[in-house]
Order: structure tokens, then C-alpha cells, then sequence
């Protein structure tokens, strides 16, 4: 009777981490950059109001400053949401042909001297770009995080590693270890397959990892390779036309053990529904675990 219970022990702990449930409950409400259709994306308001309208996650994009800071911003570059143009007209580069201000060129303390807030609606004059850890010490608490890593691969030709700073500042905030805080819980996600693979392999991540996907092949969602996926990740993240797209791919995850998790629900862009929470509900209803959207007030209860 020992040695049943030892070895199985044993075999539990060489087992993947992707034994790991990702979410604590579904389905799961996940206000994309924030309650993004009511206030400027990846901003405390667009959080704050998140919160209001009971999200269970909220998600900051990553980006990093020049000066090495997480920051919350969905871009590259800081021209489509914030006056930067304005407050710094010679800092520009060229870009595949376009003016652009990179958030990498910029230190922590000059980005907090841009507006983020009037580009989306002048009453948000003022609004800021939140870091990371400004992000988390409003939401922890009251909602999971699920951060994304953006455009990794171009942080790595800088020779900085998006990876190594993500899980420092999770360890330091302690929230690098599944089920740390109850009432925090993190997932993290990218399109980078190579970027989770890193974070499993060189950082010893044990949080659950989601994989996304914008575009895919017959052979992308062969239960074959979400087999082997199970291995790295938790979770598939498709966009909602490849749910459209491949209509076994929510049966055949769920059949490997993985959660599936649509992006995006929005007000502003509902395809053959009535409304977004029309969209959501159908979506649900075909079995999906949780959903991004600029909405989660509509999110079906």
C-alpha cells in the first residue's frame, strides 16, 4: 500500500506541469486592455472600470520602456494611443516606411509625461500609461491577471529578455507559483510559441500558459499536435474565426485537456449578431472556457 502511494507521488511530481487547471472556474470573463470599449485601452480606467463590471481577468499587454520598466501597452509604439508626436516631434524613427515612436526608445519617466487617455475621448485628458506594477497593485485582489507577451522576439534583438523580466516581477510580487494568491490567480499568454516555451524551459514557469492563435492550417488543431501542445501550454487562445473555421477544435482541446480561449468580443464589431452579448452567448454555448472582450458588462451571467 506504501509503495502504491509513493510511487504515484513520484509520478506526479516528473508529470508536466499542464496537469494545472488554467482557470479556477469557467466560463471566464476577460476584459480585453481593460473595459477597453468604454475607456482608453490599458489605462487605470479601463481597469478600474474592468473591476466595476466584474471581470474575473484583466489584461495588460507587455511592452518594455528603454530604462528596462513592464508597461502596459498594447503596441509597439506609442503613437496610436498617447500624444507622443506632440510632446517629443523629433523622437521618431523610420519604421517599414512609417514615422513611429517606439516605446523602447523612451524611458519610464517620459512616457509618464504623455496622455493617454484624450486620443480615445477627451474626458480621459490626463490619463496615464500604467506600469505593470501599477496595473496589479489596482486589480490584485478582486480579479485574476493575464498578461501578455508582446512582440517578445523584438525585444530579444535588443538583447533583452521579455521572459526573465515577466517572471522577476511575478516572483517579486509573489505570483510566480500556481495558486499563490486565490485571489489573484495568473495565467500568461502570447502568439509566441517560442516565448512560452522559454518560460517553461529556462524560467521554470509553473503558471498556466496560453497559446494563441491568429492564423492556422488544416494541421494546426489536429488532435496530434494539440497532443503534443499539452505539453507546453494549458490552454489554446484562437481568434473567434478559427473557432468559425474549425469546428472540432473546441471538442478535440477539450478531449487533450485544454481550456480554449476566444478573442475578441466587441460592441463595435458583432458580424451576424444582434449584439455582443448575443456573440458571447453563442460562443459559450459551443463550449469555449473564457473570452477577451471591450465588454465585460455584457458578458453572459
Amino acid at each position: 500500500m506504501h509503495f502504491i502511494i509513493m510511487t504515484s507521488v513520484i509520478m506526479a511530481h516528473h508529470m508536466h506541469e499542464p496537469s494545472l487547471k488554467m482557470y479556477p472556474k469557467t466560463p471566464i470573463n476577460i476584459a480585453h486592455r481593460g473595459a477597453s470599449a468604454y475607456a482608453p485601452e490599458h489605462t487605470l480606467a479601463a481597469y478600474r472600470l474592468a473591476l466595476e463590471m466584474k471581470a474575473d481577468f484583466v489584461e495588460p499587454d507587455l511592452q518594455i520602456t528603454k530604462d528596462g520598466v513592464l508597461i502596459c501597452m498594447h503596441d509597439e509604439t506609442l503613437d496610436r494611443t498617447t500624444n507622443v508626436k506632440t510632446v517629443f516631434p523629433d523622437r521618431s524613427r523610420n519604421v517599414k516606411g512609417k514615422e513611429r515612436w517606439l516605446v523602447a526608445d523612451f524611458t519610464l519617466a517620459e512616457i509618464k509625461s504623455l496622455d493617454a487617455g484624450s486620443w480615445f475621448n477627451a474626458k480621459f485628458a490626463g490619463e496615464k500609461v500604467p506600469t505593470f506594477q501599477e496595473m496589479l497593485d489596482l486589480v490584485r485582489g478582486k480579479a485574476g491577471i493575464i498578461p501578455e507577451t508582446k512582440s517578445p522576439e523584438s525585444y530579444e534583438s535588443q538583447g533583452i529578455s521579455m521572459e526573465k523580466l515577466v517572471m522577476e516581477f511575478l516572483k517579486t510580487n509573489k505570483l510566480d507559483q500556481p495558486g499563490a494568491d486565490p485571489a489573484t490567480p495568473v495565467v500568461i499568454q502570447s502568439f509566441s510559441q517560442a516565448s512560452l516555451k522559454k518560460l517553461r524551459a529556462e524560467y521554470s514557469c509553473k503558471l498556466p500558459l496560453l497559446l494563441l492563435y491568429e492564423r492556422a492550417t488544416r494541421d494546426t488543431f489536429s488532435p496530434e499536435n494539440l497532443r503534443e501542445l499539452k505539453n507546453l501550454v494549458e490552454g489554446v487562445g484562437p481568434s473567434k474565426l478559427l473557432v468559425d473555421q474549425f469546428p472540432n477544435l473546441i471538442k478535440d482541446s477539450h478531449e487533450v485537456g485544454l481550456s480554449v480561449t476566444i478573442y475578441t468580443c466587441r460592441s463595435k464589431q458583432t458580424g451576424k449578431f444582434a449584439d455582443v452579448k448575443a456573440e458571447m452567448k453563442y460562443y459559450l454555448k459551443l463550449g469555449v472556457d473564457a473570452i477577451f472582450t471591450d465588454n465585460p458588462d455584457q458578458f453572459p451571467r
